[in-house]
Order: C-alpha cells, then sequence, then structure tokens
C-alpha cells in the first residue's frame, strides 16, 4: 500500500502540473521572428504552387514546416548536421516507406516499428538529434499513407521534400539568422561587465591610504547588489532559453558553466575585499592592485568573447591567468584567493577557445571522429539501464497495434492516431500525463477555433489567407507553452486538411483529430504504466548522485589505463557507463525543464553540474593519448584517490572537496587533470546552491 501511495503521488502533481502547462505561457518566450519565419517558408512554397499547380510542392511545404521546427538554434557549424540530416533522411523515409507500403502488413509493419524505434533512440546522441528523430517519426506515420507505384512518382515526391527542406534552411541559416541563445549570452556578458566595474572600484578603494570601513561599506553597497542582481538576471534567462530548447547542447552547457564561473569569481572578489579590509598591509593590498589590474581586463574580454563567439590572442589571455595565480606568495590566504579567480577565469576562456585548443598544444588537433562518438553513444545506451532504450523499444512497441489497426483500415485520417501515440509518449510516466492532457486539451479547443475561423472563412482564397496568421502564431507560441502551440496548431492543420480535401466539413475533420488525440493520448498513459514504466521522486538527484559516481568510476579507469593498472575494456566499460549517465540525467532535466512553475528548485545547479561533467569525460576520452611517461607514478596513483574522493563526497552532498595533490611536472598532464579538477571543483560550487 505505502509503495502504491508512493507511486500515485507524483502522477496526481503531475497531471495538475499539465492542466496548469495547458493554460500557462510565458511571455518571454514567445518568438514572433521564429513563427514567421516558419510560416514565410510554407507560404512561398504554397504561392509557388498556386502557379505551377503541381502537387508535390505540398510534399516541400511539409518539409520546410518540419525543418523549421527541428532547427536547434545555436552556431551554425551546428546546426547545419542536424537540419540537413532531417532534410536528406526525411527524403529517403518519404520514398522508401511510400515504396514500403506496396509490401504485405506482415512486412510493413515490423520495418515501420524498427524505423520508429531507431528515431526514438535518436535522443542519445542529444537534444537537436531527439529533434530530428521525433519529426522523423511525423515523416515515417505520414509517408505510409501513400502508395509509390513507380520510379518517377518517388523521385518527384523525393526532391520535392529534399527541396522544401533545403528552402527551409537557407531561410533559417543564410537569409533570417534567429540568436535562440543571444539574449541568454548577453546576459551572462552583462554579469561579466559588472564583476569588471567592481575590480575596477576596488582598485579605487585600494588608492586610499588607509580606507575608513565607511568606505568599504561604500564599495559593497554600491557594486555587490548590482552584481548579484546580473548574475541572477543571467540566470533566470539561461533557464528561460533552455527551457525552449533543451539543456542539452553545447550552447546550453557553455553557457551554464560561464555563469557558475563568474558566480563563484564573485564570491572570490567579495572574500578579497573582506581580507583587505581587515589586514591594511601594504604588501597584501600591492599584490591585490596586481591581481586585480590583471582581472579587469580579462573580464572585458570574456564579456565580448561571450556575446561575438570570437576571443583573440588565447595564448596572452592564459599567460595573464598564471599571472594573477603567481601573484601572491604560496601559503597566503591571498594565493588561495588568486588560485580561485584564476581557475574560474581559465574556465571561461576554454569555453570560448576553439575546439581542440589547449595551452601549448597546436589549435588544429584533430576531434575524435563523428561516427566513433555516435558509436559510443549507442553503445553506452545498448542495456537495460537506459532511459533511452526503453523508451525506443515502448514508443516501437505501441506503434505496431496502431499501425496494424489504420494500415489494415485505411481511413482519410487514421494516420493521426498513431501520431498522436508516439509523439504523446515520453521516457517517464508524470511527463506521458501531461502531455496527453496538452494534446488532448489543446486539439479539442483548437478543433472549436478552427470551425469558428470556418464559419468566416467559407471560400479557398480566405482560407489560404488565414492560415498565415496561424502559423505564425502557432509557432511563434510553441516555445512558452506545448498546450497553446497544439491549440493553435490544430485549426491550422485542420484548414489544411479541407483545403486537401474540398467539401469535407470543418466540423469533421476538427471532430476526428479530437477522437484521435484522446484515443492516443489515453493509449500513450496506459503504455507508460504497463511498458517498464519510469516514475520521478527524487530523480533528479539519484540520477545526479549515479553521473557523478559514474564519472569519478571512469576517472580512476582512464588512470588506470595510463599506469597499465586497468585494460582498455575496462576503460571502455567505465566511459560507457559515465555516458549512459550523463545520458540518464539529461533526460531528467528535459523532463524537470518541462514542469511548470518551479517544481524543482535550483535546476539550474544540477544543468551546470552535466555540463562539467560532459567537458571532463571530454578531457578524460584525450588523457590516454598523452601517455603518463617520464614521471613518479606516485602522482598519479594520489590524483586517482583524490577524483575518486572528490567524487564520493559530492554524489554524497558533501561540498567539501579535500586540497588538490601536486601536479605532474609535464605540462599537457598537468593541464588535463587542472582542468578536470577544476570541473570537480565547479560542481561542488553548484551543489552549494542546492542546498
Amino acid at each position: 500500500m505505502e509503495a502504491g501511495k508512493a507511486r500515485a503521488a507524483p502522477a496526481s502533481r503531475s497531471t495538475l502540473g499539465g492542466l496548469r502547462a495547458l493554460v500557462a505561457v510565458d511571455l518571454r518566450q514567445v518568438s514572433i521572428a521564429e513563427g514567421f519565419r516558419a510560416a514565410l517558408s510554407v507560404a512561398v512554397i504554397v504561392a509557388v504552387n498556386e502557379a505551377l499547380n503541381w502537387p508535390p510542392m505540398m510534399e516541400a511545404a511539409l518539409a520546410a514546416l518540419l525543418t523549421c521546427l527541428c532547427d536547434p538554434g545555436g552556431p551554425i557549424r551546428r546546426r547545419i548536421p542536424a537540419i540537413l540530416a532531417f532534410g536528406v533522411l526525411g527524403a529517403l523515409i518519404t520514398v522508401g516507406f511510400g515504396v514500403l507500403r506496396n509490401a504485405p502488413l506482415g512486412v510493413v509493419i515490423p520495418v515501420a516499428c524498427a524505423g520508429i524505434f531507431c528515431s526514438s533512440f535518436a535522443r542519445v546522441h542529444g537534444q537537436p538529434a531527439q529533434q530530428v528523430g521525433n519529426l522523423l517519426t511525423v515523416v515515417q506515420v505520414l509517408a505510409l499513407t501513400r502508395t509509390i507505384g513507380d520510379v518517377g512518382q518517388g523521385a518527384a515526391l523525393g526532391f520535392a521534400f529534399l527541396g522544401g527542406s533545403l528552402w527551409a534552411a537557407v531561410l533559417t541559416l543564410v537569409i533570417w539568422r534567429l540568436h535562440p541563445y543571444g539574449p541568454a549570452r548577453r546576459a551572462v556578458a552583462d554579469a561579466y561587465r559588472e564583476l569588471a566595474r567592481l575590480v575596477a572600484d576596488l582598485r579605487l578603494v585600494l588608492r586610499h591610504e588607509a580606507p575608513h570601513e565607511t568606505v568599504w561599506d561604500r564599495h559593497a553597497s554600491a557594486h555587490r547588489r548590482t552584481v548579484r542582481e546580473a548574475i541572477e538576471r543571467a540566470r533566470a534567462a539561461v533557464l528561460v532559453t533552455v527551457r525552449a530548447h533543451g539543456p542539452v547542447s553545447g550552447r546550453a552547457a557553455q553557457t551554464f558553466i560561464r555563469l557558475e564561473a563568474v558566480d563563484q569569481m564573485f564570491g572570490a572578489l567579495i572574500g578579497l575585499s573582506d581580507l583587505l579590509a581587515s589586514d591594511p598591509d601594504p604588501a597584501a593590498r600591492l599584490c591585490a592592485d596586481r591581481m586585480l589590474r590583471l582581472i579587469r581586463p580579462l573580464l572585458i574580454v570574456l564579456a565580448r568573447a561571450i556575446v561575438t563567439d570570437k576571443l583573440p590572442r588565447i595564448e596572452r589571455l592564459d599567460q595573464a591567468t598564471r599571472a594573477i595565480a603567481g601573484a601572491a606568495p604560496e601559503g597566503s590566504p591571498m594565493h588561495t584567493v588568486a588560485d580561485v579567480l584564476a581557475e574560474r577565469l581559465r574556465i571561461a576562456i576554454n569555453l570560448s577557445a576553439p575546439d581542440g585548443w589547449r595551452p601549448g598544444a597546436p589549435t588544429d588537433q584533430p576531434a575524435e571522429p563523428l561516427w566513433r562518438r555516435a558509436a559510443a553513444n549507442i553503445s553506452a545506451n545498448l542495456n537495460w539501464q537506459s532511459e533511452a532504450l526503453r523508451h525506443a523499444l515502448r514508443n516501437a512497441a505501441t506503434a505496431a497495434p496502431a499501425f496494424a489497426i489504420t494500415l489494415h483500415r485505411p481511413t482519410p485520417y487514421g494516420h493521426w492516431l498513431t501520431i498522436m501515440l508516439v509523439m504523446t509518449m515520453q521516457p517517464y510516466v508524470a511527463l506521458t500525463y501531461a502531455r496527453a492532457l496538452e494534446r488532448i486539451g489543446g486539439t479539442i479547443l483548437g478543433g472549436v477555433i478552427a470551425a469558428l475561423v470556418a464559419t468566416v472563412c467559407t471560400t479557398p482564397i480566405t482560407i489560404a489567407a488565414a492560415l498565415f496568421p496561424l502559423a505564425v502564431i502557432a509557432l511563434a507560441v510553441r516555445p512558452a507553452s506545448f498546450g497553446l502551440f497544439i491549440t493553435c496548431l490544430t485549426p491550422l492543420v485542420v484548414l489544411l486538411s479541407e483545403l486537401g480535401r474540398p467539401g469535407e466539413s470543418e466540423l469533421t475533420i476538427a471532430g476526428m483529430r479530437a477522437l484521435y488525440a484522446v484515443l492516443g493520448g489515453g493509449l500513450a498513459v496506459v503504455a507508460s504504466l504497463v511498458l517498464w514504466p519510469s516514475w520521478e521522486p527524487g530523480r533528479v538527484a539519484r540520477d545526479l548522485a549515479a553521473a557523478l559516481r559514474a564519472h569519478a568510476a571512469y576517472a580512476r579507469a582512464e588512470i588506470g589505463l595510463l599506469l597499465r593498472e586497468a585494460t582498455m575494456a575496462q576503460v571502455e566499460a567505465a566511459r560507457r557507463a559515465a555516458g549512459m549517465a550523463s545520458n540518464n540525467l539529461e533526460s531528467t532535466l528535459q523532463r524537470a525543464l518541462l514542469e511548470p512553475g518551479g517544481a524543482h528548485r535550483h535546476l539550474d545547479a544540477a544543468l551546470t553540474i552535466d555540463a562539467a561533467l560532459r567537458r571532463m569525460a571530454g578531457r578524460l576520452s584525450a588523457m590516454h593519448l598523452d601517455g603518463a611517461d617520464g614521471h613518479d607514478p606516485a602522482v598519479w596513483h594520489e590524483w586517482a584517490g583524490w577524483i575518486e574522493t572528490a567524487g564520493a563526497s559530492l554524489s554524497g552532498g558533501d561540498i567539501d572537496l579535500p586540497p588538490r595533490p601536486k601536479l605532474p611536472p609535464v605540462d599537457s598532464q598537468a593541464e588535463a587533470l587542472a582542468r578536470i579538477a577544476r570541473q570537480w571543483e565547479a560542481s561542488a560550487g553548484a551543489m552549494r546552491r542546492m542546498r
């Protein structure tokens, strides 16, 4: 009974949360520009179709719309692979599944379910791949609604889909570029600038011969509140953006770690001012002035680099951080502060450096091949502990009966059942409940709106004219509220269907869509309860602790390999476990971000730790390339013990890390260990806010 109560509680809370999410809108996330861009991508193709009257053009319009939806945002070099992959795979699926429809159902259904599994399992490669996989699921289901009987028809549909996708890619990447992380990056840059102003004022205070207590109070009141407000504004802006675009992207990780770095530097500078206020020693003040003189320009350069993604003179910046670390004598309290400031500045600089750059290493060092990283992600998640694997299998299993029903007795709108079912299904029971409520409620309300619009727009021309503003509104509110997005999308789909089937009653179309939404959402909830359910209480904390332990074990295994105390097989097993733990954590964080209204306090701290662990794993993967020859193995044993202790402490909630061991003499190895230590320390700083 107690176990049943424990499981029922989160479901009821998520049900209420889903109802709130259906009507709650965060206006800060509404993007009119994104709505206009997506609507324009479709409108241009529809206009061309009116002139050419070529039926495959509607396939191009669908491809353009879906391509805009799969755009992950961020730097162009990271967006291009996702957008082009969707266009190419979508064209191949459109043709391949259209040809497959000619085969017996005994062949069609297993292949279709395998396709659903693959597109659902794509989430292991990150948020952009998850978006692409979700939309490819829609393409697969729609492709099975038609039969391609000859090569000419298949080629026409495939090229139309690819052409529409490429048009949307040119529109989004070249003609009308949006920067979804722009507000968050500018807010973080403002925090760095405010910290630079605090540093400048602190230097002015030091110029007083004997600063009175009121001088220190004026400094604190004038700048500390300003910096704290800037940091909190940046934190709010980053969370708003990540809720809309997901926590797994490289841009999100970069932004969270930069924000954590400036917050920890702010704390260190407060400690420095307190030390100086209580110790009027001229030597200490001279040492602090030298340190602050180096810090201020670095903060200004970093603020500019955060906005522009360009960081000049990387080697000189790294030299400046070394000078800051050496500005105070070892063993003094001032040295501890200097070391913290230098380490946090190095984190921010390394985040802005080109991929693969290391101090003293060539900037053109090749990165690990994409296929190898993809294979490692897949291998890490091919076990039953992976949430992504269970979710993909659940989707494939529930799609089979839906395909059997809709393909055995095809109806004009039967494919909506499969789409509603698969798209409602989420990795977790609570989120599936919320998605079902949002889809059902939004579809019913949207059907009512479609009926009202249809009473005014009674001709094909007026219906086509109404589609553009509906598309703008639907796609503009998509980041703000999923329920409102479905509400606005439904009349768009209903009116498009009416254009494709002249004479069909809008009420009939809206009623069928609502019926399939109820059936699909209900079946998704049942399947999430029956097929390997994942329950939510405390999952963020548990998955965070598991990820910390897994990465500590991975670090220990990599060092063991360098010391010839572990085998490559053991390292690969540890790396897979760490990767899977990160995937599970990121899935949990994605679910938590979608929950309305502060369901998880300090979620940004968990996101910061996740980003730090990902960066540490990347550094560990490259460590064995350097080797451990040429110095005392005792140093490496000491570091292995420190990393294990740090991971165990953080996973157990203890934020007080032991002092770092001595670094090895080889620069590249010392830099690798220092980077790993910085990630543990950044994680400890983030965990302080979770208490």
